[in-house]
């Protein structure tokens, strides 16, 4: 969703093993920052790649993962939360 923002590259990831795309200790290193939706994606984020995290910042929306894909709802809310933490456009 914000792959296009100018001043910022993004990867998508999920936490989970099942994921599209999974969270790697790789993906982890390479991010200056690290959103996540819920506390409960922080804390396997933190449990799984402890080693990997060097000081990254970590921001947790408090968005429940509950949403379909690019639901109007959640796309509503990853905007309104989101516009904080992204530079100007």
């Amino acid at each position: 969703m914000f792959a296009d923002w100018p001043g910022i590259e993004v990867e998508s990831a999920g936490t989970n093993h099942d994921a599209t795309n999974p969270l790697t200790a790789e993906l982890v290193a390479w991010a200056d920052v690290i959103v996540v939706m819920e506390k409960a994606h922080r804390n396997k984020l933190q449990r799984r790649f402890r080693k990997s995290l060097n000081g990254q910042r970590v921001i947790c929306l408090d968005i429940p993962d509950n949403y379909e894909f690019m639901d109007p709802e959640l796309v509503r809310l990853l905007k309104e939360r989101m516009a904080r933490f992204l530079p100007a456009s």
